[in-house]
């Protein structure tokens, strides 16, 4: 009853700040664009939440599997709601590029040790349990992107960023009072690392094949909050209700793909969902560019799909390689190559928004999924994977 308890209370506080996130995630790229005129800056919002998100993964996974989750995920939930006074009462993109940083900072334990915890309370069902807690982060910014077109001619000033601050203080509470440690997890002592499971870890080939993936799936998710929309306005002529619509079909698509692929990740296996799903995503990115208007849709929601099964088989096949005593570090690994992705993916597809190759730049991305797909599907053949 306990552990329910704490999984319902991670699910609920997710869903609270990602529904703020919701609502403040189309407003940003609009307001760099409007305080710098570019679309190329627009990129450096991934890349700014990056740099924290990505620097602090590892420390925080190793120092979870120490001292235990909830410290830290509570902290996450109130360095989040700081970022959103921040947005509130930012007057500059330099001040929005900061809030963007803090913003990756406490973002960075939810996204990582939610689901390390998770499988140390359900280990039976891993893909499932990660599935179900990132659906509920993903259906959070899709009904806040959808409550933000809905009211967004009501808004009067910067009400959404205070709204997505008080959204991140109720999770925190959430946090503090309904989630506890699992009684069973085994902590790692202090200062010591299982160096030989990590390595032995590490030389896998399919490690490698997945790390990869881990790299490309960051990039083409820190491209579709960022440079996609920008893509959207300046190619396809979309307006920013366009672009909030893209949101919400975007978010559906990745919550619903890990609500349908985290069980089947633990009936046939992560190896298998990884291949399917970065197959749909590559075919999405590559028919895409070549609709215009609604018909562009259908495309972008089965690319979305394709990177939300990829997210949770390949985190589930993480922490499926790893005993409970470095659960967090895994995680945290998982999260520190996406965020490398993350980083570099929207500069560079950013970079090419200002020139023909914008929609070239989306088709790479496709071929490199392909590459992927078929380097796993290689290992895969061969009896290597797990």
């Amino acid at each position: 009853m306990e552990n329910q308890r704490c999984i319902v209370a991670l699910n609920i506080a997710v869903f609270l700040i990602m529904f703020g996130v919701g609502l403040i995630v189309s407003l940003l790229p609009h307001k760099i664009f409007t305080l710098t005129g570019s679309f190329k800056t627009v990129g450096w919002l991934a890349s700014f939440f990056a740099v924290s998100f990505v620097l602090l993964q590892f420390p925080i996974g190793r120092l979870s599997d120490r001292y235990g989750f909830k410290r830290f995920l509570a902290g996450g939930y109130l360095i989040c709601s700081l970022s959103g006074l921040l947005y509130w009462f930012s007057q500059s993109q330099e001040t929005v590029f900061f809030g963007r940083m803090l913003q990756g900072a406490g973002e960075a334990p939810l996204w990582a040790l939610a689901p390390a915890l998770l499988c140390t309370l359900r280990p039976e069902s891993k893909g499932k349990a990660i599935g179900v807690y990132n659906a509920s982060l993903h259906l959070g910014l899709t009904l806040g992107s959808g409550f933000g077109i809905v009211i967004s001619s009501r808004w009067l000033n910067n009400e959404p960023f205070l709204l997505f601050a008080l959204l991140c203080a109720l999770g925190a509470l959430l946090i503090i009072a309904f989630v506890q440690e699992p009684e069973s997890r085994t902590l790692a002592p202090d200062g010591e690392i299982d160096y030989r499971e990590l390595h032995l870890l590490i030389k896998r080939p399919e490690t490698l094949a997945v790390l990869s993936g881990i790299i490309l799936y960051g990039a083409g998710y820190g491209s579709f909050i960022t440079v996609l929309p920008g893509f959207l306005m300046e190619y396809k002529g979309f307006s920013q209700a366009g672009v909030g619509w893209f949101f919400m079909f975007f978010y559906t698509a990745v919550s619903l793909s890990q609500i349908v692929a985290g069980p089947m990740s633990d009936r046939c296996g992560s190896g298998k969902i990884m291949l399917c799903g970065l197959a749909a995503a590559a075919a999405g990115l590559v028919i895409f560019p070549c609709m215009d208007g609604w018909t562009v849709h259908p495309w972008l929601f089965l690319a979305s799909w394709g990177l939300g099964m990829f997210c949770v088989s390949s985190l589930a096949w993480l922490n499926n390689a790893v005993g409970d005593s470095l659960k967090g570090t895994a995680s945290g690994a998982f999260y520190l190559f996406w965020g490398l992705g993350y980083f570099g993916g929207p500069i560079i597809l950013g970079a090419c928004l200002g020139s023909a190759g914008g929609p070239a730049g989306f088709r790479i991305l496709a071929g490199l999924y392909l590459i992927t797909a078929m380097l796993q599907g290689g290992i895969q053949l061969r009896g290597v994977n797990r």
